[in-house]
């Protein structure tokens, strides 16, 4: 596993971003783990999670897109961190966008905020988890609103291995559904690589008893990935 991989996983953890416990999912799942990246609410955690994505996106996606859009509204913060740090780390003054809610009808008018976009412009649209595919619905007819544009892909910061829709998981069923490369800076299966009986801070984060529930969890609702084992 790459280092940047590992030392984001240990950041979702000193964040607060990554917890394990019970928890019980919008779609009314239990599970063993969860995801918030609600809790990066600094600019130092903002910084470092920009550079996070820029080099994911670097690494699926290269460099040749125009505008990385954000939906709104957990995609903003994204969107602007991740342009920044591409700009820093690799040179490249990608633009950024991002949608309103509600369309604005005075001063800078329209859903659109950032960079316009139009005919031509490659896009990456970046998010935090995805489980549902349900944000890519209400995205793309946006930015088709606005003209020939070229969604290319899709960047998110854990993808959760779980099944979508169907027997697939939420990114296989995007990527299937809407032609769009997805990407994610880690998956669940390489949180548990790394952390399974490893301590970190003076304590082990995965023991055996929260191994076997991540493994029962992805038993119930998981997608079969090759090379990812959850059980002991």
């Amino acid at each position: 596993m790459e280092q940047y991989k590992q030392e984001f996983i240990e950041f979702m953890i000193d964040c607060q971003v990554l917890k394990f416990g019970d928890f019980v999912t919008k779609s009314g799942r239990k599970t063993p783990f969860f995801v918030n990246t609600g809790f990066y609410r600094t600019g130092a955690q903002l910084r470092k999670l920009g550079g996070y994505y820029a080099k994911a996106i670097h690494d699926h996606f290269g460099l040749d897109f125009d505008v990385l859009f954000g939906p709104a509204y957990k995609g903003i913060p994204l969107t602007v961190a991740a342009t920044m740090a591409l700009s820093e780390q690799y040179g490249k003054d990608i633009r950024y966008c991002s949608n309103r809610k509600e369309v604005k009808d005075h001063g800078d008018k329209g859903i659109l905020l950032g960079s316009p976009i139009g005919d031509g412009d490659r896009i990456v649209i970046i998010e935090d988890v995805t489980t549902a595919g349900t944000s890519i619905q209400e995205t793309l007819p946006i930015l088709r609103a606005q003209g020939a544009v070229n969604p290319v892909g899709l960047v998110v910061s854990v993808d959760r291995m779980e099944r979508g829709q169907g027997e697939k998981s939420a990114l296989q069923e995007i990527q299937e559904t809407y032609g769009l490369k997805t990407a994610a800076i880690v998956t669940m299966a390489e949180v548990v690589e790394h952390l399974y009986d490893r301590p970190y801070q003076g304590k082990v984060v995965i023991d055996d008893a929260l191994k076997s529930a991540i493994g029962a969890y992805y038993e119930q609702y998981g997608v079969k990935q090759e090379g990812a084992s959850y059980e002991q």
